[in-house]
C-alpha cells in the first residue's frame, strides 16, 4: 500500500504517526508510537491502513536502537501485516514494502520469518537514475543499517545515481522523494563527498516544514550517520 491517493483523513492519521516516529526517534526509542495516534482512533481499520502506509518504519526507533518494541506497537504491527498482505496484482514497491516489514519483525527476534534478499529487484537496474531515485525513495523504509535486500544492493551500485537524484529533488522541490533519497545515501559506501550530504538534509528538513514523513527520513539518516551503519 502506498500513500498516494489515499483519502485525506488517512493521510492525516499516516501523518500524525510519522510524527509520533520522529518524537520517538529523538527521545531514544523509549515511547510508544501507535498509542498517541492509531491507539485512539474508533477506526480500527484506519489504524491499520495507517501503519501499512507508514511500514517498516513504524517500528524504526526499535530498529535502529535494537531495542525490543512496545507491546501495542508490536501487536498493531503484527495486524498490520496480516492484514495488507500484497496480492498477485501488488505493485513492486508495495510487495518490497510488506516484505520491509516482516523483515523488521526478524530484525527484531518477533517473528520465525526466515532471512533472506527479498522479492526481485533485478528492475531496479534498468531504471535511469531518476527513476532510480523515485523508487528507491517510495522504498526508504529499506534503508536501515546491516540491510543486505536486493534493493539495498541495487541502491549500492550505483551510489552517483542516487546522489544525482537526490540533488534533482531538491532542485525540484520534491522534498519527501529528497528526503527519502537522503536516507538510501547515508547507508551506502561511495558518496561523492562533494555532496555535502549533512547540510541537503538540514535544507530539506527546514523547507519541507511540517512535513512529518520527511521529518522522519532525515532524522533517520541523522540518526544512521551519527551511529554508524551497523
Amino acid at each position: 500500500m502506498e500513500q498516494s491517493g489515499t483519502s485525506p483523513r488517512l493521510a492525516g492519521v499516516v501523518h500524525d504517526l510519522a510524527s509520533e516516529v520522529v518524537s520517538a526517534l529523538r527521545g531514544g526509542g523509549h515511547s510508544s508510537v501507535v498509542g498517541g495516534t492509531v491507539g485512539t482512533l474508533a477506526d480500527d481499520r484506519l489504524s491499520l491502513a495507517a501503519v501499512r502506509v507508514l511500514g517498516a518504519d513504524v517500528l524504526l526507533p526499535s530498529v535502529l536502537t535494537r531495542r525490543r518494541p512496545l507491546t501495542d506497537d508490536l501487536a498493531v504491527f503484527q495486524r498490520a501485516v496480516l492484514t495488507y498482505a500484497p496480492g498477485a496484482t501488488s505493485s513492486a514497491t508495495t510487495v518490497w514494502s510488506h516484505w520491509a516489514m516482516t523483515q523488521t519483525l526478524r530484525r527484531l527476534d518477533v517473528s520465525g520469518t526466515g532471512p533472506g534478499s527479498g522479492p526481485d529487484a533485478s528492475w531496479l537496474d534498468a531504471l535511469d537514475w531518476p527513476q532510480l531515485t523515485h523508487q528507491l525513495s517510495l522504498l526508504a523504509s529499506l534503508a536501515v543499517p546491516g540491510a543486505d535486500s536486493g534493493v539495498a544492493q541495487a541502491a549500492a551500485r550505483r551510489p552517483v545515481d542516487v546522489a544525482r537524484g537526490f540533488v534533482r529533488a531538491v532542485r525540484r522541490r520534491d522534498w519527501l522523494q529528497a528526503a527519502g533519497a537522503g536516507r538510501w545515501l547515508s547507508v551506502i559506501d561511495g558518496v561523492p563527498g562533494t555532496l555535502g550530504l549533512d547540510t541537503g538534509l538540514e535544507f530539506v528538513e527546514l523547507m519541507a516544514g511540517a512535513d512529518a514523513r520527511v521529518g522522519l527520513h532525515v532524522h533517520a539518516a541523522r540518526h544512521i550517520r551519527a551511529g554508524g551503519r551497523g
